[in-house]
């Protein structure tokens, strides 16, 4: 969409990434998982339809797209970082406070302010989001040419396409969950390959830098390591 449009991807990848490469909300499952990385197209969802699937990789496709000099969503299975993060206690909201009263309209810094969890604000949100573009575009978000995905992904955004107060979280969520499966460490099913690390030079894993800790402005020569020690 036209606010994450790939020519300032670099400087959108470093403002957003630091934070959320190592303090993401979601990475909360698959962190003892021994299983090989899937082709994205033989992956089979653990939480998601077909119709919020088809969503998904879509809606992330744009929010990072393939287009540019560094790797897009697709590539790096952020999809497959979402559905598995829904499917677990990230998605249940499992450790969160999550009594009344909600107030869709209170700052950030008040935490999450939806009676649904993450898992019910997709579920409920996707069809309803899908059903104002039809009424808008005439057809389905997946549907629809990429720049009218990015004119409904900002719409959205911006509060022109307007969703029941309980899913005013939606687009915030999908953001962030999208930065998260960019940066997140691959155990937990994005960031394929490391391939963002790579493209920001982030080493990833690695046990020791202190060799490094004095040599400023030095781009550092080693790629990045994995929590379960795959190098790139």
């Amino acid at each position: 969409m036209s606010n994450f449009s790939p020519p300032s991807r670099r400087s959108f990848l470093f403002a957003s990434g630091a934070g959320v490469a190592l303090a993401g909300t979601a990475v909360a499952m698959h962190a003892n998982s021994k299983e090989p990385a899937l082709k994205l197209d033989a992956y089979k969802p653990e939480y998601f339809n077909a119709d919020e699937w088809a969503f998904v990789l879509a809606a992330t496709a744009r929010l990072i797209p393939s287009e540019g000099d560094g790797p897009g969503a697709i590539e790096a299975h952020v999809p497959v970082f979402i559905d598995r993060q829904l499917k677990g206690y990230y998605g249940n909201a499992e450790i969160w406070y999550m009594e009344g009263p909600h107030d869709p309209a209170a700052t950030p810094d008040r935490g999450w302010q939806s009676p649904l969890n993450p898992a019910q604000l997709y579920r409920k949100a996707i069809p309803a989001f899908n059903a104002a573009c039809t009424e808008r575009f005439g057809k389905e978000f997946k549907s629809l040419a990429a720049e009218q995905q990015d004119e409904a992904l900002t719409a959205l955004q911006k509060g022109e396409i307007k969703l029941d107060p309980e899913l005013s979280l939606f687009f915030a969520t999908l953001l962030a969950n999208t930065k998260e499966g960019y940066f997140a460490d691959p155990v937990h099913g994005g960031n394929h390959g490391m391939q963002s690390w790579k493209y920001i030079g982030f080493p990833g894993a690695r046990a020791s830098y202190m060799e490094w800790v004095d040599q400023h402005n030095k781009k550092y020569p080693l790629g990045p390591v994995s929590i379960k020690g795959e190098r790139a």
